[in-house]
């Protein structure tokens, strides 16, 4: 998997990796790595570095040096020279670099006004330089983090650097891995930002932050004992219990089933009015219609006024729940079984008593308290999905595309989610893998086309296939 750090832990496995190697080993390995990550900016060309104080600043003074010595031309402006890295500036001027009172009309732009320590936000002539980014819109590229973001928390100030990529050291941050704050990491296929490995793997603990990969195809044999026995049937695949849909949102139902028909559960059972149960049926005969024993929930999608006495019918199961839409209006304070949310940020807000704003302004904050609050997990759908469990590692999911974004799509992921859930995942693994791969399928539905949420679900065997078999590609489309 992916994995990010927080803050206090990269500085704290830094000053351990520091301890055990010669003077400026440390920051040579940073600026060898960065200079290497620019090796696309061509001979001739001027690269203004913004140039902050402390270390930072000084892994790209070194890697200036490099620039020069390849026939890039460095133009260097200090935020302040009495705290500039004394010794990268002068092995910067001595190479050949410039200083300059500040950008001007430079096609390429080295952001390296603040590391990982700084406060959130810029001010002065740091906040001046992000305008003439956003307005002149230079190549740029930020070291390590972009200037001014949050990097724990990973919002957005009002003001900060908006980079086209970002080259990383040693372990990824939270704010480029998780919204907003990873928008500003960069754009399109440098949306994932470069890691430059400097040593500190060992000394690193637990992340804060983990992804999804297309090789971790692992994970379903790992989590789902039954993929490895020959004598599998589809009881010990689990039953999942769909309670789903209404006259006025029929269709919720039949794609809440075609998610949970495309997860690997073994049998789909449909609860809901006797013309609905029949049209299910009709369109997908091998769902059971009707009441039985079933190893998970799903309820919400498409329900109507009886989402509240269909989310207890569910509760006093005894099994597993994914709550979805308006029966997550009728939570209870806590749960007696193993429970997954899937709100999205207008509902989530509707749960804590906020604004929707606050939410999309910081979503790791909102969904962490809110599965605090329930003691659940709370996946929370998004740009880049959530799944936060107390006690476990955040999951960020880094699947899929704009086009996702349909009416549909959210029923589909609540049956696919129940499917894995009944199969015999937890929660947490449950939400996080059916997040990857419903963000996968959505790009192979229509190779990063429109797609609609039966495309999707109609994707999904081969996506899971794909997956399992460790082949998966396209699985990431953020050009739009």
């Amino acid at each position: 998997m992916l994995t990010a750090h927080l803050v206090d832990d990269i500085r704290a496995a830094e000053e351990a990796l520091a301890a055990s190697l010669p003077d400026g080993e440390l920051m040579r390995r940073a600026s060898r790595g960065l200079a290497d990550a620019l090796g696309d900016i061509p001979a001739g060309e001027v690269v203004v570095v913004l140039v902050g104080p402390g270390n930072n600043g000084g892994d790209a003074l070194y890697a200036a040096v490099r620039l020069l010595d390849r026939g890039v031309r460095v133009d260097l402006c200090l935020l302040d020279p009495a705290t500039v890295h004394r010794d990268g500036l002068a092995a910067a001027l001595e190479a050949g670099a410039h200083v300059v009172d500040g950008p001007s009309q430079q096609r390429y732009c080295l952001d390296a006004l603040f590391g990982i320590g700084a406060r959130p936000g810029l001010a002065g002539r740091a906040a001046d330089w992000a305008d003439w980014i956003t307005g002149a819109r230079p190549h740029t590229v930020a070291v390590d983090v972009p200037s001014g973001v949050d990097v724990d928390g990973a919002t957005l100030p009002p003001v900060h650097v908006v980079a086209d990529t970002t080259i990383t050291f040693g372990a990824y941050k939270n704010a480029l891995l998780i919204g907003p704050a990873a928008g500003a990491a960069g754009r399109g296929e440098r949306a994932i930002p470069e890691l430059v490995d400097i040593g500190l793997g060992p000394h690193l603990p637990e992340p804060s932050v983990e992804a999804i990969e297309p090789s971790d195809g692992h994970l379903l044999a790992e989590t789902f004992g039954w993929l490895r026995s020959p004598a599998s049937h589809k009881y010990a695949r689990g039953v999942v219990g769909i309670a789903a849909g209404s006259s006025q949102y029929a269709g919720a139902a039949h794609l809440c089933v075609a998610g949970a028909l495309t997860g690997l559960a073994g049998m789909v059972r449909f609860v809901g009015d006797a013309d609905l149960s029949r049209r299910v049926v009709d369109r997908a005969p091998e769902v059971v219609a009707g009441t039985g024993r079933v190893q998970a929930w799903v309820v919400g999608p498409g329900s109507g006024d009886d989402a509240k006495a269909r989310l207890t019918a569910a509760l006093a199961d005894g099994v597993p729940v994914v709550i979805d839409a308006s029966a997550l209006q009728h939570v209870p304070d806590a749960f007696e079984v193993p429970a997954l949310l899937t709100p999205h940020a207008g509902e989530l807000a509707v749960m804590l008593g906020v604004q929707r704003d606050a939410v999309e302004a910081e979503p790791l904050g909102h969904a962490t308290e809110a599965a605090q609050r329930w003691g659940a997990t709370v996946l929370l759908k998004g740009p880049r999905t959530l799944v936060v469990t107390p006690g476990r590692t955040t999951r960020v999911n880094l699947t899929g595309s704009p086009w996702l974004g349909t009416a549909g799509s959210g029923d589909v992921l609540a049956g696919l989610a129940g499917s894995l859930l009944a199969s015999g995942a937890d929660p947490h693994d449950a939400g996080s893998i059916a997040a990857f791969l419903h963000g996968a399928a959505s790009v192979r539905a229509n190779r990063g086309g429109p797609v609609t949420a039966s495309a999707v679900a109609a994707a999904l065997p081969g996506t899971v296939a794909a997956f399992h078999d460790g082949v998966l590609d396209d699985v990431r489309d953020w050009r739009s």
